[in-house]
């Protein structure tokens, strides 16, 4: 995408699925990029080291606990002196829980908003005067199509999606006009690690393998059946900082094969 060779850009949650994703595809764009995440420190060592030698561009990695405020803190300061500044910023990390209302553990509820919402706050807290001294920035928010419409047994990943809807909403307004857009993109099914253990569970509940399972998934809600791409999800990310979707500020896109079209 013209414009963004040399920009500066955090993706958190971004050592695997869709945040690696979005990570892989601005760096062929020419961005410098702050991975995050958790996994195996030489595992995750090798994938920084061969996104740099393949890419070009500087990477490095952080590992904060980003449902502590001030280590989101911490990791846009750090992303301010490994590269030099942040111009993008994705807020990609999240965790899931399914259980009804009434059997949903309240730490769980606790860590999900702390992690899918608060953690998405403070972190565009944070990078906004950064945005604002240079007059440009791209604020992305990975909000799920389960910020647009409700599943059963998801009531706080549900609740901090529609809300990382709103949030992106206001930031947009406060922003407008200021060359800063941030937007959300909202994911319909995507075969990640946060997917895996629901695709499991229907298996397990029809007697099927995982091959059928997740076909059963797809087929409830998803009318395309066929499974949303992190590579997709990439490009669109890079199209949403670039100059051309300069004018697209608080839109919710979905990407979700016409799940919320019905």
């Amino acid at each position: 995408m013209a414009g963004l060779a040399g920009k500066r850009a955090l993706v958190t949650g971004s050592t695997s699925g869709i945040g690696l994703g979005i990570a892989r595809q601005l760096a062929a764009e020419g961005c410098s990029i702050m991975l995050h995440g958790f996994g195996d420190p030489p595992a995750v060592e090798r994938l920084r080291e061969t996104l740099e030698r393949e890419r070009r561009v500087t990477v490095r990695y952080d590992g904060s606990d980003l449902t502590r405020p001030g280590a989101v803190a911490a990791l846009v300061d750090a992303t301010v002196d490994a590269l030099g500044g942040i111009d993008i910023l994705v807020n990609n990390a999240g965790i899931q829980h399914t259980a009804p209302v009434d059997e949903f553990p309240p730490e769980r509820w606790d860590a999900i908003l702390a992690l899918n919402l608060s953690a998405v706050f403070h972190a565009t807290r944070c990078a906004l005067p950064h945005m604002k001294r240079h007059g440009w920035g791209r604020i992305l928010n990975t909000a799920s199509v389960h910020g647009l419409v409700a599943s059963p047994n998801k009531a706080a990943y549900v609740a901090a999606k529609h809300a990382v809807v709103g949030l992106t909403k206001v930031v947009a307004l406060e922003t407008a006009g200021s060359g800063i857009t941030c937007n959300a993109i909202c994911p319909g099914w995507t075969r990640t690690e946060l997917v895996e253990p629901q695709i499991a569970s229907r298996a397990a509940a029809l007697g099927v393998d995982l091959a059928e399972g997740a076909r059963a998934l797809l087929a409830e809600k998803q009318p395309s059946r066929q499974f949303v791409t992190v590579e997709q999800l990439g490009r669109v990310a890079a199209f949403l900082c670039s100059e051309d979707a300069a004018q697209i500020t608080g839109a919710a896109l979905p990407v979700d094969g016409g799940w919320t079209a019905q």
